[in-house]
């Protein structure tokens, strides 16, 4: 017999914990009847109308995103409204919808720790550790194997991540030499003032807004603070969903599980001037 949702969910919570996640994010169960049978997911980074779309035309009993579609607080799930017309959609073809976000960031096979691996870091330990296991936590820093330098770091990236119109933004010497690098899946100009940031090489994060880079390049310039390299939100999560799908593959024989391709960063297009 097929798992049931509430089956599946116990997997979801068992594999990333919901008490991993951040005091302000909105993971577990979103949308669907935990008595309703599980026979195939559907993974992507965001719910969105395409990934939606996607899982719905699939059979996808389960649609398992990383960010919450429901991360800040609605008034109306009206149909006029992305959210309200997604959920509408997910309900009327019985695909649920679970998000794993910041309590799949922190495990030993998280968002980051994937990317770090991805990136070939060696003896990778997270940024800020949990305070009950040091072994998961926030971001991850480790070391290379060779020493390279930003530039080639850079186009390794390239490389490693799904292409996006917003490319990738790099802060410092091409030619500077990158031993040690600290990354953070997804938006991470939180952690710039962290110790184990601040000593690294490199900073490898999304989303880096304009003062705490700039302020970080400065301080760089003096000697006290790391190179930044900013990628995209969305290529640098999509990473780990094929751990994600076979974690959920291991966990749960029989169910189909299946893995987005789709690009869901924002960005469309951009001009360079």
């Amino acid at each position: 017999m097929s798992p049931t949702l509430a089956e599946v969910n116990a997997v979801v919570e068992t594999l990333w914990p919901l008490s991993g996640a951040e005091s302000w994010d909105a993971p577990g169960l979103l949308s669907g009847d935990p008595t309703h049978p599980v026979t195939s997911i559907h993974l992507a980074v965001d719910a969105v109308a395409d990934t939606v779309d996607e899982a719905v035309a699939a059979g996808a009993d389960l649609l398992l995103v990383h960010h919450p579609l429901l991360l800040r607080g609605v008034t109306s799930v009206a149909e006029d409204r992305y959210k309200g017309a997604l959920l509408a959609t997910l309900i009327r073809a019985d695909c649920a919808l679970i998000a794993a976000h910041t309590n799949a960031d922190v495990v030993e096979t998280g968002t980051s720790a994937v990317f770090a691996e991805k990136l070939g870091l060696l003896d990778a330990t997270p940024i800020v550790p949990s305070p009950s296991n040091p072994a998961r936590g926030l971001g991850r820093v480790g070391h290379l194997a060779t020493p390279t330098t930003l530039g080639t770091l850079a186009r390794e990236l390239g490389d490693i991540l799904p292409a996006t119109a917003s490319g990738i933004r790099v802060s410092g010497d091409f030619d500077a030499t990158v031993t040690t690098v600290a990354l953070c899946g997804g938006a991470g100009d939180s952690l710039l003032s962290e110790p184990a940031v601040l000593a690294a090489d490199v900073y490898i994060t999304s989303d880096l807004r304009h003062h705490p880079a700039s302020e970080a390049r400065e301080n760089a310039r003096i000697g006290s603070g790391p190179a930044l390299i900013d990628v995209s939100h969305w290529a640098s999560e999509w990473l780990w969903l094929e751990t994600a799908a076979a974690q959920l593959r291991e966990n749960l024989p029989g169910v189909t599980v299946t893995v987005s391709d789709l690009r869901t960063d924002p960005w469309d297009f951009v001009v360079i001037q």
